[in-house]
């Protein structure tokens, strides 16, 4: 195999594409520092009692408006990538060789995912997950845009039926577990399966409570602000129960955003080609369903006071996959629109470094969440409000700005894309400019 392959070099690059990467990393970090800061209440304004306050006002705009829409750019940013990366290689060598260094570059991005986990104790990290994803989506790379698009209404469709069967089966376990609960055990004897929906339905109702609620928080507050070996245990204990339940979702969740991205990398929507009015159609409807379906599902929680128990049992429908494809697709419509406008050119000029520079960016959102938060550093886990971690995350957003700005005036890459290309060509590859 020939060793001639070479990054993109900083011409070829997208200005676009690096602008919105640059916007979603920055809006990562606006969904997972409360992940960061304290963790099992970051979608429970009711722990700490919350309501009326500054601090319920901003949890209340961040999951109504922005919540799972940054990942869903990612997710169609890195869609875009791979067909990007892919095709550079097979214009440099052939199928077979530009195949051999993708998938190099993403077992190596499985590898930092294990560092950012197991290392940087990063319980919310997404790099394995488009790690394992990417091989996947490799296959479709050659798909014409109509197919990307049908594959990923596809992949909606059972993303929607995959929670919507989920929340019955749940409601299944509560009323028969109700039904059983007022059986008279003093003239009928339960049966094994009979207890065995009484014990799940009474594990799921006491877990939902408030107070079982508040030692969880206690005990994440303790452990997390402990030892490394008692943060190690908590962070990787959350990441473990993490991958059981959302991976079991994110299949669909993040290859329906990955194809969308292709798509719309092929068809030119992504890159600025396609009409002000299709991007106004997006951010329009977009955002206004989206919004609207989003507060059909929020609202009922807020009247459940948190309480995913009774949440679940007066739920008719999930929501959440319907409302936040629709608010990304807005919000990317948005964004288009934006950069549509020539006045905006400054906020993706601003951003584009930012995006350049977007894993080491991401990684070092895990280092500094670690300092900050957690007992290896500072230890402000759990003992800030809601609206002071989010001051933070306007100096966290304003280093990473400035430092993408600088660090690249004087370098090719960041340091962690510098690295990871080195592993992916096999090569030393040069970091400053000449």
């Amino acid at each position: 195999m020939s060793h001639t392959a070479s990054p993109v070099l900083q011409k070829e690059r997208i200005d676009i594409i690096d602008s919105l990467r640059g916007v979603a990393i920055l809006g990562i970090l606006l969904m997972n520092i409360p992940s960061f800061a304290y963790s099992v209440m970051s979608h429970d304004p009711s722990i700490k009692n919350e309501y009326g306050t500054i601090n319920y006002y901003i949890w209340k705009f961040v999951d109504w408006i922005p919540d799972g829409t940054q990942r869903a750019l990612f997710s169609m940013l890195f869609g875009a990538g791979i067909i990007l990366f892919v095709g550079g290689k097979e214009r440099q060598h052939n199928s077979v060789s530009a195949a051999d260094y993708f998938f190099r570059r993403q077992l190596w991005l499985l590898f930092f995912g294990l560092i950012n986990i197991y290392i940087l104790l990063w319980h919310g990290d997404i790099l394995f997950d488009y790690g394992c994803y990417g091989l996947l989506m490799f296959v479709f790379r050659l798909w014409e845009p109509k197919k990307l698009l049908i594959a990923a209404g596809v992949c909606f469709i059972l993303m929607l039926a995959r929670e919507n069967r989920d929340l019955y089966q749940d409601k299944k376990m509560i009323a028969r577990g109700e039904a059983v609960e007022k059986i008279d055990t003093t003239v009928t004897k339960l049966t094994d399966e009979q207890q065995v929906w009484l014990g799940d339905m009474q594990e799921f109702r006491d877990k939902c409570k408030r107070e079982n609620r508040l030692k969880r928080m206690d005990r994440a507050n303790r452990r997390m602000t402990g030892s490394y070996e008692e943060v190690y245990e908590q962070s990787t204990g959350v990441y473990i129960s993490h991958v059981l339940t959302y991976t079991y979702f994110s299949i669909w969740d993040v290859v329906l955003f990955m194809f969308l991205g292709m798509a719309f990398l092929k068809n030119g929507v992504l890159t600025g080609k396609a009409s002000i009015k299709l991007y106004a159609l997006m951010c329009v409807i977009g955002l206004g369903v989206g919004l609207y379906i989003s507060y059909l599902r929020l609202q009922p929680l807020v009247n459940a006071k948190f309480n995913w128990f009774e949440f679940t049992k007066n739920s008719s429908f999930s929501y959440y996959e319907a409302g936040r494809t629709l608010r990304a697709l807005g919000i990317f419509g948005f964004l288009m629109l934006l950069y549509k406008s020539e006045f905006f050119n400054w906020f993706f000029k601003l951003m584009r470094p930012v995006g350049q520079m977007a894993f080491t960016n991401y990684l070092t959102q895990s280092i500094l969440g670690t300092i900050i938060f957690s007992g290896l550093g500072f230890g402000l886990f759990g003992k800030l409000h809601r609206y002071e971690v989010y001051l933070i995350l306007l100096g966290i957003w304003f280093v990473q700005i400035v430092w993408s700005h600088v660090w690249l005036r004087y370098f090719q890459y960041g340091p962690f894309e510098w690295v990871w290309r080195q592993l992916t060509y096999w090569k030393k590859l040069p970091l400053r400019k000449h």
